[in-house]
């Protein structure tokens, strides 16, 4: 079995920004001594979403990982019915450092030293779901401290960002076994009544993001 050094190799591992609670950089740490050392650090959760007709049951379960999938969603919803605005879930490989098995938002990372957010959003978006193009704003920022297995710990300055996007979505799956898309008030009332399926900073940034999605909704006159 590898060890946790073995699975973050010089290859792999990222050289993260650590920061104060003002999100002010203070120097730079590869990810495990991050982790480890319970350092503060910059970090970022994309949710996208998109509007979507027809049962729910038709396309919130549904695997997106091929073109053929991706076609069967987009047979749902164009049969009609009230509009839902529904955000893409993926449940993290088992194979991740930390958190794995447990659901999450549609992407979750780090800038890498030297890296905006906004070219780390574009970056990890791509290589975790192959998408691209999307067009994603930040709508709010937290900081939060939980306690991993493996003595890890995450203490990260979390930038929240949201973008609309309905195509298909193929996951890597060394990053996500599978992804869903969940309507939004699905899931923030799973969340609440089960936050042991989810990752330790869903339950402040889902809400956070759900309020922005919403707000964006209401405001197009959708």
């Amino acid at each position: 079995m590898a060890s946790l050094a073995e699975i973050l190799s010089p290859q792999q591992e990222d050289n993260l920004i650590l920061v104060d609670l003002l999100d002010r950089e203070v120097g730079v740490l590869p990810k495990l001594a991050t982790h480890e050392q319970a350092r503060l650090h910059r970090a970022f959760s994309v949710f996208l979403y998109r509007r979507a007709r027809g049962s729910a049951n038709a396309t919130t379960q549904a695997n997106a990982t091929t073109q053929a999938n991706a076609t069967t969603q987009a047979n749902a919803t164009a049969q009609g019915g009230p509009e839902r605005i529904e955000v893409l879930v993926q449940r993290r490989a088992k194979g991740k450092y930390h958190s794995g098995g447990l659901l999450t938002n549609s992407v979750c990372s780090h800038p890498r030293a030297g890296e905006t957010l906004e070219q780390a959003v574009r970056r990890r978006i791509e290589q975790e779901l192959g998408v691209s193009g999307v067009a994603c704003r930040e709508v709010g920022s937290f900081v939060y401290r939980a306690r991993l297995a493996g003595g890890l710990t995450e203490f990260e300055y979390d930038h929240v960002f949201v973008g609309e996007y309905d195509g298909p979505v193929v996951p890597d799956p060394a990053e996500a076994s599978e992804v869903a898309w969940v309507e939004v008030g699905e899931l923030l009332e799973d969340l609440a009544a089960h936050p042991s399926r989810y990752t330790a900073w869903l339950v402040t940034a889902a809400p956070m993001a759900a309020n922005a999605i919403l707000a964006a909704d209401l405001g197009s006159g959708a």
